[in-house]
């Protein structure tokens, strides 16, 4: 069955709703034989409409994902392309090295986020910023944006998601004290992103920059403790 984001139901419905409202408007002048040339600007009205709402549907997909079993795994938390893998200190939350995998989330990937391994969440805080590229190194720093930290037995992790130049919203659904495994879905973020994952500095990276990956489903790191 096919699954949609909740997030995505007022852009959905919205578009198809006034969508279906110009068409029936155009049909009844037509067939009333009431003709105005302003009605000849609203016949290309109902096909965008209606490829809109099309369009939104399809961005806010919410696919079910084969969740990998096993112990000392991390699954990609998102969508889209890995264009950063590094070794940081991350200073703000972890306050420990870490390894850094980002991931750019385009506006035909999934946006739905998941978590990247079993754990409890520690804090949830959203800090106001600006809408830089998502490419940019900076942008993880200077964008608003969501971190979430995960207290799992393996230590903690930090997953960030940030808001892009486009997109200007990024929702995380769980509360400080939440239980989430593996692969469970928790945000997302509207009209293309990216979002970072902290692991512990020992984890081993098993994705390549430029790599494709997939939330909940691709393993992009392993912990051999």
């Amino acid at each position: 069955m096919l699954r949609f984001a909740p997030d995505g139901y007022p852009f959905i419905f919205g578009s198809l709703f006034i969508a279906i409202i110009v068409s029936a408007f155009l049909i009844v002048n037509l067939i009333s034989g009431v003709y105005d040339f302003t009605y000849y600007f609203l016949f290309p009205t109902p096909c965008f409409l209606f490829g809109l709402a099309i369009f939104m549907a399809f961005f806010f997909r919410d696919p079910e994902r084969k969740i990998p079993e096993g112990k000392g795994i991390f699954v990609s938390p998102a969508d889209g392309k890995v264009i950063l893998i590094e070794d940081i200190y991350e200073k703000d939350y972890l306050k420990a090295e870490s390894k850094e995998v980002s991931i750019f989330m385009s506006l035909f990937d999934v946006h739905v986020n998941r978590a990247p391994c079993d754990g409890i969440v520690e804090s949830v805080v959203h800090t106001p910023g600006r809408f830089l590229s998502a490419f940019r190194p900076q942008a993880s720093l200077q964008n608003e944006n969501i971190a979430m930290l995960l207290n799992t037995k393996d230590g903690k992790v930090l997953v960030r998601q940030v808001a892009g130049f486009l997109a200007r919203r990024a929702v995380c659904r769980v509360p400080e004290g939440d239980f989430l495994k593996m692969g469970d879905r928790y945000g997302i973020i509207r009209f293309g992103s990216r979002l970072d994952v902290y692991l512990p500095k020992d984890s081993e990276i098993k994705v390549k920059l430029g790599e494709r990956v997939k939330a909940g489903e691709t393993v992009i790191a392993t912990l051999n403790r």
